[in-house]
């Protein structure tokens, strides 16, 4: 049988030559061949090699296969290879099975017209039995002896046919987990159907915790004791080890960055990045097949613009710590470039963002983010940076280089939209109202494709966290960092205020500390206004908020139903603001 070579291992993929072996499959494969060959059963005979989805089942169905074919020409059997799946839903498998048996046959050896017919006979005959029948413990076969005699004749017909053919029958079925339930019953009803044909062997791969949640329901013995019914003998395919892992990762890593030569590459580098923190996420091929995918259609995008150590190590925080990647994204500042801000404002922040992912990847993403970022070191570690460093980076094109940055992220879409773990990861920084507005600050330097700046999204998405997600004790530091950094976030969207009814920052910012200073008390918001104005800071957000509350209380003061708790502060207490934010405006008119 021609068996098409498959290189790459991916979700539909697998492999095809022993010698590529790298699961340590190949070993286990060549025995089970030897076995169906010169074993000695009185019927047919039902194989199944159990494992989950991307474990090599497919890999070790083709090894088997490679090895029957090897075998001499008197030992070698008829490779009847049936894949359902590839009818599921379209066509009745069970006739579709014995087409391909007759398909099979006839290229193998002259097989006569009888044989054709007789065996379509007894296939759609199989076809039109009821499901039910196959989930009894009763055989089929019985069935068709005790009701239909002309049935029963038929089938022993064609059983004598299939003898004569003297080679031993191997049945090949993969992807059977992937069927629905009906389609699987149909299956397993040609197993039941024909259990005296003694030359026929059927080798199975399957998920077999998927198969029984298909077709069963959820107590234990019936679950065990429906396959035992159908399979005759069961293995199952260990996961593979680390060492397997690795070289299958590796292999396939080699295939994707083969323009790069191993020279360019800072072996020690590389061994620290991928043993401190890729390999902790890669436990088994389907990791390998979702981390090398993302690489096959990024890489090209960038090539030879970035550092591949780099570039793989970036990409594996895409597929395996998402949220790490896209707050590496969104904040090019923190992570790239000289260390700026203070140490403990960084630390604090980083600090907040690790904790928000589970203990066990914690460390190996932190190792990731030190060799990929050397500032980061400073903050964790011990080592410090200088200038000729940032010069050195830029040279070797890697991420932590302010320019080359961006090109890491040419296959990233901007998100229109924080997530809560991110937000709530800025709002954990607002213990401390300096902190909290230094990272706003820090928002407004985040341009989003529109043009339009990062804190914007936060601001509005914000409300919606105003209500209950905000601790109380935080409310006094936001509302005065939102005071304090409401001229820089002014200043900053200047240009982008257009639109007879766009809502200006003014707004948004205003509206946000109207809602969060109303789960205080009312003396306690009149201390963060106080304390707001006396520092000097977002007069321009002090005054609009004077100016709303004004015009507030004057439209309740003409309403019958006037409702004084909903104001923010009362009459008595808006006089005495208005009167410290006019002093201030004296104050700074004269310097």
């Amino acid at each position: 049988m021609q068996q098409t070579e498959i290189n790459d291992i991916s979700a539909d993929s697998s492999l095809v030559d022993p010698e590529k072996d790298l699961l340590g499959h190949a070993n286990f494969a060549k025995y089970l061949a030897d076995s169906i060959c010169k074993m000695t059963f009185p019927e047919g005979f039902v194989i199944a090699v159990y494992g989950s989805w991307n474990s090599g089942k497919s890999t070790l169905l083709n090894f088997v296969v490679h090895y029957l074919q090897q075998k001499p020409e008197e030992e070698q059997p008829i490779i009847v290879p049936f894949n359902p799946w590839l009818f599921s839903g379209y066509q009745d498998i069970t006739r579709r099975f014995f087409e391909q048996l007759q398909d099979v046959l006839s290229q193998v050896t002259p097989v006569s017209k009888s044989l054709k017919d007789r065996i379509a006979d007894f296939a759609n005959l199989i076809s039109e039995i009821p499901i039910p029948y196959a989930q009894t413990g009763k055989a089929v076969a019985t069935l068709l002896d005790e009701d239909d005699k002309e049935a029963s004749e038929l089938k022993e017909e064609v059983e004598d046919k299939l003898v004569q053919q003297q080679q031993r029958i191997v049945v090949t079925i993969d992807d059977i987990d992937r069927l629905p339930a009906d389609d699987i019953m149909q299956l397993f009803r040609i197993f039941k159907a024909i259990p005296n044909f003694n030359n026929v062997v059927y080798l199975l791969v399957f998920d077999k915790e998927v198969v029984l949640k298909t077709i069963t329901d959820n107590k234990e013995k019936s679950r065990e004791a429906y396959l035992e019914k159908i399979i005759n003998v069961a293995f199952e395919l260990p996961s593979p080890d680390k060492t397997s892992l690795r070289r299958l990762l590796f292999e396939k890593l080699d295939s994707i960055f083969s323009d790069i030569k191993k020279q360019e590459v800072n072996q020690n580098r590389w061994g620290n990045i991928y043993f401190q923190g890729i390999d902790h996420f890669i436990t088994n091929i389907h990791d390998i097949v979702r981390f090398t995918n993302i690489l096959i259609v990024t890489y090209p995008a960038v090539k030879g613009e970035v550092n591949p150590v780099d570039f793989i190590a970036i990409e594996s925080l895409r597929v395996f710590c998402p949220m790490i990647y896209g707050i590496i994204f969104q904040n090019p500042h923190i992570f790239a470039g000289d260390l700026h801000s203070s140490i403990n404002e960084l630390k604090s922040l980083l600090d907040t963002w690790i904790a928000q992912l589970r203990d066990e990847d914690k460390q190996p993403i932190k190792n990731l983010l030190m060799y990929l970022f050397p500032k980061l070191k400073s903050v964790w570690g011990n080592s410090y940076i200088d200038e000729q460093e940032e010069f050195e980076w830029r040279q070797q094109l890697r991420v932590c280089s302010l320019e080359i940055f961006p090109i890491y992220f040419r296959l990233t879409l901007s998100a229109g939209e924080l997530s809560n773990i991110q937000i709530k990861a800025i709002l954990a920084l607002a213990g401390d109202a300096e902190k909290f507005r230094d990272y706003l600050i820090e928002l407004t330097k985040q341009k989003r494709p529109d043009g339009t700046s990062q804190i914007r999204v936060f601001l509005e998405q914000l409300e919606n966290f105003a209500e209950q997600e905000i601790p109380v004790n935080f409310i006094p530091s936001i509302a005065q960092a939102l005071f304090d950094v409401s001229e820089h976030i002014l200043l900053c969207h200047q240009e982008e205020r257009n639109g007879i009814l766009n809502f200006g920052d003014e707004v948004i910012i205003t509206r946000l500390i109207s809602q969060i200073l109303h789960r205080l008390d009312e003396p306690e918001r009149l201390e963060v206004l106080k304390k707001a104005i006396n520092q000097g800071k977002g007069l321009t957000i002090i005054n609009h908020e004077l100016a709303t509350l004004k015009q507030q209380q004057s439209k309740y003061a003409l309403d019958k139903y006037n409702l004084e708790e909903e104001w923010l502060v009362n009459p008595k207490h808006l006089k005495e603001l208005e009167e410290i934010a006019a002093h201030k405006q004296q104050t700074i008119d004269i310097k």
